[in-house]
């Protein structure tokens, strides 16, 4: 029998759920300074693109694509960082992030940059209802 699916400690301890796509586990990085999803897929040891099965792989550029148009459409950035790195979290997920020119960490990264502002409590409750909302129409 093969192991569950688990969420990365780090990826729990730094993010709220949004929701469950078709593979996909969404989820909202803690931090108001950037519109920032991650998608993580429901596989169990999985950490390269390459080790999805071919329809998973399908499924996932999908997924990436239809979360895109969401967070495009929501926030309107001037531009989407789209990447899965994994130096360190090695569980496969991907971050797609709404930038803005006149976003603090603009035209930088923003992995690493700076302090974390996390969402008030209120705000990230709302926040993950409304992505919950938007993604629910794909």
């Amino acid at each position: 029998m093969s192991e569950p699916f688990s969420l990365h400690p780090q990826l729990a301890g730094d993010t709220a759920p949004v929701g469950d796509l078709g593979l996909s586990r969404v989820l909202l990085m803690n931090d108001s300074r950037f519109p920032w999803l991650i998608l993580t897929p429901r596989r169990a040891g999985i950490r390269e693109f390459i080790e999805l099965s071919e329809p998973d792989q399908a499924t996932m550029w999908r997924e990436i694509l239809d979360v895109s148009r969401v967070v495009q459409a929501l926030y309107k950035p001037d531009k989407l960082n789209t990447c899965a790195i994994g130096n360190r979290v090695p569980q496969l997920h991907v971050h797609i992030v709404a930038r803005f020119a006149a976003d603090a960490a603009w035209p930088a990264p923003v992995f690493g940059f700076g302090t974390a502002r996390p969402y008030a409590p209120d705000a990230l409750a709302a926040e993950t209802a409304r992505l919950s909302a938007a993604l629910g129409h794909l």
